[in-house]
């Protein structure tokens, strides 16, 4: 099975740099123009299933790459970006060290009360790709967000720790992953032009 994975398109809160997990912020007009060219760099590819987080931003992302209706998206909760708790919608450099030092190095520093954990992030990005592995499909898209898609990754390439935290997904990024027999590995990453 090809597993395709992308970050949803740029909305108001990303062009501000603020942190945005669970506010359902819709793409501004650079996402979906971000989502257009994804679509026209990866042709007339054909998903057998389209999913995605229950929030718009992923939903209009993957309907318009996916090229599907959005009624035609499955919605699962366990796509949902990240729980930033207290510091949903703040700016990246007014967060404080507690937050800034885990959204850079969550292999080192704890998370700060109020913000989900990253082994919140990986039962929740497995738990679906275990069940996504199941399905007989041949070709999968799946719109998200940056934080679980870096959880996603971890999955799909194995790491012992369960996340792949860096480089930071782009907007509109597509990564391609094999998942054969149990085993995983990255095909290629379209990036946004």
């Amino acid at each position: 099975m090809e597993i395709w994975i992308t970050r949803h398109g740029q909305t108001n809160l990303n062009r501000a740099r603020l942190m945005q997990g669970r506010t359902d912020e819709p793409l501004n007009e650079t996402g979906l123009s971000q989502a257009a060219n994804a679509r026209a760099r990866i042709g007339d590819i054909h998903f057998d299933a389209v999913y995605a987080s229950p929030l718009s931003r992923a939903i209009r992302t993957g309907a318009i790459v996916g090229g599907v209706s959005p009624e035609d998206i499955i919605i699962d909760e366990r796509l949902i970006e990240t729980d930033f708790g207290r510091y949903e919608k703040k700016k990246y450099w007014q967060m404080g060290p507690a937050m800034t030092l885990y959204w850079a190095a969550p292999e080192v520093f704890p998370a700060p009360k109020t913000v989900e954990s990253i082994a919140s992030m990986t039962a929740r990005a497995s738990s679906f790709l275990r069940e996504l592995e199941q399905m007989p499909y041949e070709r999968v898209l799946v719109s998200c967000h940056g934080g679980i898609l870096r959880a996603l990754t971890g999955y799909l390439t194995d790491k012992k720790n369960g996340i792949v935290w860096r480089p930071k997904p782009k907007n509109c990024e597509i990564r391609i992953f094999e998942a054969k027999n149990g085993s995983h590995k990255l095909v290629r990453t379209i990036l946004p032009e």
